[in-house]
């Protein structure tokens, strides 16, 4: 389960952010939608425990996640929150293996080379495992990053724009992946978009 509470943060240092009280279900979906500048980047960064908000609560798994240092933080993160940005952010000078242990590494996890085949199969990419991320397609970068999200088995999964730079084909097959894969851990999914091609998928919207 997502939930906050008395949620605000500053943007740009400059913007002044107020959040509405609102919780999302431990299996549910949902679309968070705004205009440019209506925080919905903030938002996703404060729930990810990237970010520290001004005042307010953020609980995620019955945890509130800003009561815990950053080192906890930090690998509570690793094992309970899967994060999916528009951009993949892969290591270019690693392989697709090795990009994946360290999904697993900074969660304190152990390397799992079968665990990552699995998820990697899971997404149809097994077969990219040894190759070097700059050798990926788009579209098959960011079903690594979706791969590398699930690693964990994550309670509740973000994504920041996951779509908006993919065709049509590429954004069905993302949105596909990341439904199923939601299911299959019983997690949370939360959106944050602009894409108008998921609102005939998640009917359930949270507007900033």
């Amino acid at each position: 389960m997502i939930e906050i509470k008395s949620l605000s943060a500053t943007y740009d240092n400059k913007k002044y952010l107020n959040f509405p009280d609102w919780q999302l279900t431990q299996g549910d979906f949902c679309l968070m939608l705004g205009p440019s500048g209506s925080g919905k980047s903030t938002l996703l960064h404060i729930l990810s425990g990237i970010m520290q908000p001004n005042k307010g609560h953020v609980t995620i798994a019955e945890t509130d996640i800003f009561k815990l240092s950053q080192v906890k933080r930090d690998k509570f993160r690793g094992k309970n929150i899967g994060l999916i940005f528009q951009k993949p952010h892969l290591i270019d000078s690693l392989s697709v293996r090795d990009n994946m242990f360290m999904a697993q590494y900074f969660a304190g996890e152990k390397t799992d080379l079968s665990r990552v085949k699995t998820v990697l199969a899971e997404v149809n990419i097994a077969d990219k495992l040894n190759s070097k991320t700059y050798e990926l397609s788009q579209g098959e970068a960011q079903r690594v990053s979706i791969a590398r999200a699930m690693l964990n088995k994550p309670k509740v999964i973000l994504a920041d724009e996951p779509t908006s730079s993919l065709d049509d084909d590429n954004c069905e097959a993302v949105y596909q992946i990341l439904a199923e894969q939601a299911k299959k851990n019983g997690a949370s999914l939360l959106i944050s978009t602009h894409d108008q091609r998921l609102k005939n998928h998640i009917p359930n919207h949270l507007t900033l």
